[in-house]
């Protein structure tokens, strides 16, 4: 079992120091006790749970659900407990995909009309946004 310092496990994870503080704030990662020498020291597990929730993030997962994810595993969730949020998060990417598309599609009419009526002197875009609500349909 190796003893690293912070700026080791920072190097070693791929994140910041002030990362590696933050994650112990919040309480996703422990932080070891200080010793008389000064230097804090981390074992592999602190990088096995850094990874853990680097993946995790990269899966969609915000670090309030990654916390969740940790505290199912401490507590030998089962795998059904686990999957159900995944589920969870399934749903909402399948939304946010929604929402995105239709503001795509909002925001290419915008494009589309500006193209149309081209002016210098008025953006159509601009004037889209500034339009009172309620003279929109």
């Amino acid at each position: 079992m190796s003893s690293l310092t912070i700026g080791k496990l920072a190097k070693q994870t791929g994140v910041t120091i002030e990362t590696i503080r933050h994650y112990q704030r919040i309480g996703l990662l422990p932080e070891p006790d200080k010793p008389d020498s000064g230097y804090r020291c981390y074992s592999d597990d602190a990088v096995i749970q850094i990874r853990f929730i680097k993946r995790a993030q990269q899966a969609g997962f915000t670090l309030k659900e990654i916390a969740t994810l940790l505290a199912l595993d401490g507590a030998g969730a089962h795998c059904a407990d686990v999957r159900q949020l995944a589920e969870q998060k399934c749903q909402q990417i399948d939304q946010q995909i929604k929402d995105l598309t239709a503001l795509r599609q909002i925001l290419g009419t915008l494009v589309n009309d500006c193209q149309q009526t081209a002016s210098s002197t008025h953006c159509a875009i601009l004037d889209a946004f500034s339009e009172d609500a309620s003279t929109q349909t």
